[in-house]
Protein backbone atom coordinates (compact mmCIF):
# COMPACT_ATOMS: atom_id res chain seq x y z
CA UNK A 1 0.00 0.00 0.00
CA UNK A 2 1.32 3.44 -0.92
CA UNK A 3 2.04 6.10 1.64
CA UNK A 4 -0.96 8.28 2.54
CA UNK A 5 -0.85 12.05 2.33
CA UNK A 6 -3.26 14.71 3.52
CA UNK A 7 -4.05 18.12 2.01
CA UNK A 8 -6.31 20.95 3.06
CA UNK A 9 -7.74 23.23 0.39
CA UNK A 10 -9.58 26.50 0.68
CA UNK A 11 -11.44 27.05 -2.58
CA UNK A 12 -12.37 30.63 -3.48
CA UNK A 13 -14.86 31.89 -6.06
CA UNK A 14 -18.47 31.01 -6.80
CA UNK A 15 -18.29 27.66 -5.02
CA UNK A 16 -21.36 27.66 -2.77
CA UNK A 17 -24.82 26.87 -4.09
CA UNK A 18 -23.42 25.24 -7.24
CA UNK A 19 -23.15 21.59 -6.04
CA UNK A 20 -19.41 22.02 -5.42
CA UNK A 21 -19.33 19.84 -2.28
CA UNK A 22 -21.24 17.02 -4.01
CA UNK A 23 -18.87 17.31 -6.99
CA UNK A 24 -15.84 16.97 -4.69
CA UNK A 25 -17.42 14.04 -2.84
CA UNK A 26 -18.06 12.21 -6.13
CA UNK A 27 -14.47 12.81 -7.26
CA UNK A 28 -13.08 11.67 -3.91
CA UNK A 29 -15.14 8.48 -3.95
CA UNK A 30 -14.08 7.70 -7.54
CA UNK A 31 -10.41 8.08 -6.57
CA UNK A 32 -10.65 6.33 -3.18
CA UNK A 33 -9.85 9.50 -1.21
CA UNK A 34 -11.24 10.18 2.27
CA UNK A 35 -12.03 13.58 3.73
CA UNK A 36 -14.64 16.30 3.81
CA UNK A 37 -15.94 19.43 2.10
CA UNK A 38 -17.55 22.17 4.18
CA UNK A 39 -19.01 25.57 3.30
CA UNK A 40 -17.37 28.39 5.25
CA UNK A 41 -19.14 31.61 6.28
CA UNK A 42 -16.82 33.69 4.06
CA UNK A 43 -18.13 31.97 0.89
CA UNK A 44 -15.22 29.56 0.46
CA UNK A 45 -15.31 25.77 0.63
CA UNK A 46 -12.77 24.05 2.89
CA UNK A 47 -11.77 20.62 1.58
CA UNK A 48 -9.79 17.99 3.49
CA UNK A 49 -8.32 15.16 1.37
CA UNK A 50 -6.49 12.06 2.56
CA UNK A 51 -5.25 9.09 0.56
CA UNK A 52 -2.58 7.94 -1.87
CA UNK A 53 -0.60 10.84 -3.38
CA UNK A 54 -1.76 10.41 -7.00
CA UNK A 55 -5.40 10.05 -5.95
CA UNK A 56 -5.27 13.14 -3.73
CA UNK A 57 -3.63 15.09 -6.57
CA UNK A 58 -6.41 14.02 -8.95
CA UNK A 59 -9.15 15.22 -6.58
CA UNK A 60 -7.23 18.45 -5.96
CA UNK A 61 -7.13 19.03 -9.73
CA UNK A 62 -10.89 18.44 -9.91
CA UNK A 63 -11.36 21.02 -7.13
CA UNK A 64 -9.38 23.57 -9.13
CA UNK A 65 -11.66 22.97 -12.14
CA UNK A 66 -14.95 22.68 -10.23
CA UNK A 67 -18.34 21.62 -11.58
CA UNK A 68 -19.95 23.42 -14.54
CA UNK A 69 -21.83 26.02 -12.48
CA UNK A 70 -18.86 26.93 -10.27
CA UNK A 71 -16.26 29.61 -10.92
CA UNK A 72 -13.07 28.71 -9.06
CA UNK A 73 -10.90 31.81 -8.67
CA UNK A 74 -8.11 30.25 -6.64
CA UNK A 75 -7.26 27.33 -4.39
CA UNK A 76 -5.05 27.70 -1.32
CA UNK A 77 -3.53 24.29 -0.58
CA UNK A 78 -1.37 23.03 2.24
CA UNK A 79 -0.06 19.72 3.52
CA UNK A 80 -1.59 18.65 6.83
CA UNK A 81 -0.98 15.66 9.12
CA UNK A 82 -2.58 12.37 8.11
CA UNK A 83 -5.44 11.64 10.52
CA UNK A 84 -6.55 8.20 9.31
CA UNK A 85 -9.86 9.44 7.85
CA UNK A 86 -12.29 6.98 6.30
CA UNK A 87 -15.07 7.95 3.89
CA UNK A 88 -16.04 11.41 2.67
CA UNK A 89 -18.39 13.85 4.41
CA UNK A 90 -20.07 17.04 3.25
CA UNK A 91 -21.50 19.34 5.83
Amino acid sequence: MAERVARELVVHGRVQGVFFRAFVADSARRHGVAGSAVNETDGTVRVRLEGEPDAVAAVEADCAAGPDRAVVERVEASDVPVAGLDGFATG
